[in-house]
């Protein structure tokens, strides 16, 4: 299904959106970031956090020296109160993923992965490779959110096409 190149570049793009995104909403003022926009999650705060708090989750499934976040499913969009707290986070948690994907093989995306999970409130088991395809479309998806509230407010948002994404990000 995927092989570790595919995991490598998905995390480059992870991590080349993320440092796009951070200086536009670092511009922002928190009455801006918290608006309600009529998003799933409301605001781009909100949503910004919930995209964060699935990565740690997700990692911490992945990579046991990762933990995972101090709170649960229900509060994942209460990650961070403030972007800055959220933009180091983010910049650490996307160094996190980059190093993972650089160290898979092939080996490594065999087999199944079992959890615990709290939405469903029972035990899941998947195929690893669609876990981690999972993990980089919910990146994908929320930030296509984020994409459309930044527009809808009259900002320009980044570029987000993976094709164009620079060789060096």
């Amino acid at each position: 299904m995927i092989d570790s190149r595919y995991v490598q570049t998905m995390a480059r793009y992870n991590s080349w959106q993320n440092n796009q995104l951070m200086p536009v909403l670092e511009a922002m003022s928190h009455a801006e970031l918290t608006k309600d926009r009529g998003a799933f999650f409301g605001s781009l705060m909100a949503t910004a956090n919930h995209l964060l708090w699935g990565d740690i989750l997700w990692m911490s499934r992945f990579d046991p020296s990762v933990q995972p976040p101090q709170v649960g499913g229900a509060d994942s969009t209460k990650l961070h109160p403030k972007i800055m707290s959220w933009a180091a986070d983010r910049f650490r948690m996307d160094g996190k993923i980059r190093f993972w994907a650089d160290g898979l093989r092939a080996v490594d995306l065999i087999g199944d992965i079992t959890w615990y999970s709290g939405s469903q409130e029972r035990d899941i088991t998947t195929p690893l490779a669609t876990a981690i395809v999972h993990f980089f479309n919910h990146q994908t998806h929320h930030r296509g959110q984020i994409h459309a509230m930044l527009t809808a407010s009259g900002r320009k948002a980044p570029v987000s096409d993976l094709v164009f994404m620079p060789q060096d990000a």
